[in-house]
């Protein structure tokens, strides 16, 4: 089946899957899971291939991590999957009723969108979660994983495919691409295709949206930065800071520069810079840094490292803080460690990213932390969804209008009259 082929069938699998109960969708969940399970050696053998593989082309040590998927990773994704069982379904809910008149009911109700296209990145567990996302909301989906998880993901893609047929799921509800040419088709098809995904670099995201008609949810990098305040507690400081650099180096919410008060450089950076080096984190900063911890210079701001390096810069004040961030962030995620609440509230209002902490590790800005049944992606978009895009930002709606054989004409002539009045019913179609 070629690419024009696997959407089409992708549409007529999304239409049959918009009117799926709730029952069957987590009926299908669990055969998924369990198939995954039954199935962890070959799953495992072909992940050790693919790892025995991308080392012997010598690919990055942050992918080499995202690629590995072990028993802990097998585990990992099937609790997410039976997670999603016990979320309530997303599509037919009722989100606006308006009485325009008596006899005359306007719903706002959810719905899935359709057809969704993912382009990820190297992580096999990536496309169970994804594919489990989109089961539950009831959409289909066309999935590209990077090559360097070919067969991990061919494998993964099988046993879903098989679990679905089992479950009763419309043919052709999920396909694999694997190929850049699959990928290139897939953008020329909007006439099939709802909405691309891509989760990679800002040149990727960008080189997507130049090259398609189909709207883009953009996940791009992740330069996710810590900003320690004046009054901050140093203990907390320091195991917020080390937690999130360290915890897992290769994911978009690490975090890649730490902000330090310029009261706190002569006291708790010392203190900071140990921690993290014990750690085996390998600093980079400005001037002023360099100066006092002898590290080397940053030669970007606007880095994810993926890796145990990290950028520290010393700033004046708050507002020098946000000012960076906003100059260099790239809207992921961003927190600020502060015992001053109205430090807090300033800058969790004025930085501008889809995720904005306080007191806590950048590492919690995920979907399955979230509590949304894992995400398709972190969005630094600002239209549609934005931060982790979990169920409900795989929904659009529609509007439903129940009538009595009212005409606009009756209103128009004044015979008739609206009402407007806004009502907590459901819809009840």
């Amino acid at each position: 089946m070629n690419t024009y082929e696997a959407a089409a069938a992708a549409q007529r699998a999304a239409r049959v899957m918009a009117g799926m109960s709730s029952e069957t969708k987590n009926k299908a969940l669990r055969i998924i899971a369990d198939m995954l399970k039954n199935n962890s050696e070959l799953i495992i053998s072909a992940n050790q291939s693919d790892l025995e593989r991308s080392q012997s082309e010598k690919l990055a040590a942050p992918l080499m991590k995202r690629l590995k998927f072990d028993q802990h990773k097998l585990e990992e994704v099937t609790d997410g999957l039976n997670s999603l069982i016990g979320l309530d379904d997303p599509a037919g809910k009722t989100l606006l009723m308006h009485e325009l008149d008596d006899g005359l009911d306007l719903y706002r109700v959810s719905c899935p969108i359709g057809v969704i296209g993912v382009i990820f990145e190297s992580r096999p567990d990536a496309l169970v979660q994804i594919a489990g996302l989109c089961l539950k909301s009831g959409n289909a989906l066309l999935l590209k994983g990077g090559s360097e998880a070919r067969k991990t993901n061919r494998v993964l893609a099988d046993l879903i495919i098989r679990a679905g047929e089992e479950a009763g799921l419309p043919a052709g509800w999920v396909w694999l691409m694997e190929t850049r040419e699959d990928v290139n088709a897939m953008l020329a098809l909007d006439q099939f295709v709802d909405l691309l995904i891509p989760r990679g670099s800002n040149e990727f995201v960008r080189y997507i949206m130049d090259h398609s008609r189909i709207p883009v949810l953009g996940h791009a990098d992740g330069v996710c930065h810590m900003f320690i305040d004046e009054t901050a507690d140093s203990d907390m400081a320091i195991k917020l800071a080390v937690d999130s650099k360290t915890q897992y180096t290769a994911v978009c919410n690490a975090l890649e520069t730490l902000l330090v008060h310029s009261s706190q450089s002569g006291t708790l950076l010392p203190l900071l810079a140990e921690n993290l080096r014990q750690s085996d984190v390998e600093i980079f900063g400005c001037e002023k840094t360099c100066e006092l911890l002898g590290c080397q210079p940053v030669s970007d701001w606007h880095t994810e490292y993926l890796d145990l390096k990290i950028s520290l810069r010393i700033v004046d004040n708050i507002e020098q803080a946000i000012e960076h961030i906003n100059t260099y962030g790239s809207g992921h995620t961003e927190a600020i460690v502060t015992s001053d609440s109205e430090a807090a509230k300033r800058f969790m209002l004025l930085v501008d990213a889809g995720n904005v902490f306080w007191n806590c590790s950048t590492r919690f800005s995920d979907g399955f932390r979230y509590g949304f049944g894992a995400e398709v992606g972190v969005s630094t978009s600002k239209l549609h969804a934005r931060g982790p895009v979990g169920l409900d930002g795989l929904m659009t709606y529609k509007y439903k209008l129940i009538g009595r054989g009212q005409t606009v004409g009756e209103y128009a002539n004044g015979s008739l009259s609206f009402k407007h009045k806004v009502h907590d019913r459901n819809c009840p179609l």
